[in-house]
């Protein structure tokens, strides 16, 4: 992508929004984890801690719901700055579905299904098309990591979960996209502050 394509402000605002919600959603789950009495990383859902006692379920709900919110919001800012359909329609359906997960909590099954699926599958889908926003080097990190996710998602699904539990197994869906997210929301921070993106 030729530098003058590139709304810097657009990306500055963008890789701030994935950024902060990536660190808000985080520090938000591990601390409903924390505070849910007996909660086991490796037995239980993570989507447990959205039906759990309070303040985790509180917690758990409003932070998986704004990360959604600042995935669309993001994805809404790139398409403006920089009309990739494909890659804002991916990273915009992942946010929605992380809305969904929020919105419709675990004893909600039909949504709640669909809404992580969503939100799992689109956030694998928009690491491995990262490259047409962050170019060849990250894009082939958020490749291996969307792949890892989509390996992991297929092998939950499937109910085969390696030793890990299915809390384990679900969570090696969940930190690969995480992981992209915050580094997606970096570069673009990054490229909003300086004359042209470096790749």
């Amino acid at each position: 992508m030729r530098s003058e394509d590139v709304d810097r402000s657009a990306r500055l605002r963008a890789g701030g929004m994935l950024f902060g919600g990536s660190v808000l959603f985080l520090a938000l789950m591990l601390l409903a984890e924390f505070l849910y009495p007996g909660y086991s990383t490796s037995q239980h859902n993570i989507s447990q801690l959205g039906v759990g006692p309070f303040p985790s379920d509180l917690l758990f709900n409003t932070a998986v719901f704004l990360f959604g919110v600042s995935a669309v919001a993001a994805a809404a800012l790139l398409y403006r700055g920089e009309r990739d359909r494909l890659f804002c329609a991916v990273l915009a359906a992942a946010g929605a579905g992380a809305m969904g997960v929020g919105l419709f909590p675990q004893d909600v099954p039909a949504p709640h299904a669909l809404s992580a699926l969503l939100a799992f599958g689109g956030g694998a889908m928009a690491a491995i098309l990262s490259y047409r926003i962050a170019g060849r080097r990250l894009g082939r990190i958020g490749a291996l990591l969307g792949a890892i996710s989509l390996v992991a998602l297929a092998l939950f699904v499937s109910g085969l979960h390696l030793g890990l539990g299915g809390g384990g197994m679900e969570r090696m869906i969940l930190y690969p996209t995480l992981l992209w997210t915050l580094s997606m929301g970096a570069v673009l921070m990054r490229d909003g502050e300086v004359t042209a993106p470096v790749r």
